[in-house]
């Protein structure tokens, strides 16, 4: 059995989780820094409407405290380890 390094996926990548320093917006103008301060897994993708009214779109897997002090909702493809 290969133990793997914490933080490391089985392919030795970094993996994204809790308390990780992430690239939010990676490969765009837009590319910011910060950490991960939640993960959503499962809850991540649903749409809230009760009745005819709309609530909300569908919730992001990861939410990202970024250096600025603001606060993000991504899904993983925008996300990557720093």
């Amino acid at each position: 059995m290969v133990k793997k390094a914490a933080g490391k996926r089985a392919d030795g990548e970094e993996a994204i989780a809790v308390d990780k320093r992430v690239r939010v917006y990676v490969d765009t103008d837009d590319e910011v820094r910060g950490v991960v301060v939640e993960d959503f897994g499962d809850l991540a993708g649903h749409a809230v409407d009760v009745g005819d009214v709309h609530i909300s779109d569908a919730a992001r897997r990861w939410a990202v405290l970024l250096d600025a002090g603001t606060l993000v909702f991504v899904d993983s493809h925008q996300i990557a380890p720093e």
